[in-house]
């Protein structure tokens, strides 16, 4: 039985202490990670809020490839971004919006 794909969206934030050194080190390996993910046949959009900290990504995915993507997203992020996933139908848009 295939497994119900949802919308996902995973929003992402530079940490106050990051530095540009850092957002070029880990730079290449999300797009790698994305890359990855479309060259799969999944689509991904994503881009960044007009303050340029702040950046959103959906994307449709089974539950499980959701919680595999955002694995790896995570083990590239950690210490450098703050991030949040959410499933669309779930998403808290206006507390998102606010912070």
């Amino acid at each position: 039985m295939k497994q119900e794909t949802k919308n996902w969206v995973l929003v992402s934030s530079i940490q106050k202490e990051t530095k540009p050194i850092d957002l070029e080190m880990i730079s290449p390996q999300i797009s790698i990670l994305v890359d990855e993910w479309q060259s799969q046949g999944r689509i991904m959009w994503s881009g960044t809020f007009d303050n340029q900290v702040s950046s959103m990504a959906v994307f449709e995915a089974t539950e499980q490839e959701a919680k595999e993507f955002f694995k790896k997203y995570e083990k590239i992020c950690s210490g450098i971004l703050t991030y949040e996933m959410y499933q669309w139908d779930a998403m808290p848009i206006l507390s998102v919006l606010s912070n």
